[in-house]
């Protein structure tokens, strides 16, 4: 750096380095966002279509039995064990794993939850 001070240029195997260095920093500098005083409205959501898949669900589950039906929630939206389920339902595992079979090919045949179905996918 002493040649700088005194005005003699660095040689060029110097030189090259410093000047690609600054170049790149300069080419990585983003200035896509500008400050603002307001902040843009946020995306709003269809919620219409939420609310028909939740009724479409409410009606499929009123048409099983009352321990079929626990035995679903409880799985698929309390998100709990077979071992946990049969816990709180007071039966064994066994039950519990033939409720939900039973009770998942009642909703394959079920009108209503194939439409929920192919309203999903």
């Amino acid at each position: 750096m002493a040649g700088l001070a005194q005005g003699r240029r660095e040689p060029r195997p110097v030189r090259l380095p410093l000047a690609n260095t600054h170049a790149s920093w300069w080419r990585r500098r983003w200035r896509g966002e500008q400050p603002t005083d307001s902040l843009p409205e946020p995306a709003v959501g269809d919620s219409a279509d939420l609310l028909g898949s939740r009724d479409a669900v409410r009606q499929a589950l009123a048409c099983l039995p009352p321990k079929q039906r626990a035995v679903i929630v409880l799985r698929y939206f309390a998100d709990l064990g077979d071992a946990q389920i049969a816990e709180i339902l007071g039966c064994s595992v066994a039950t519990v794993r033939s409720q939900a079979s039973r009770a998942l090919a009642r909703l394959r045949v079920d009108s209503a939850a194939r439409s929920l179905m192919s309203l999903e996918s």
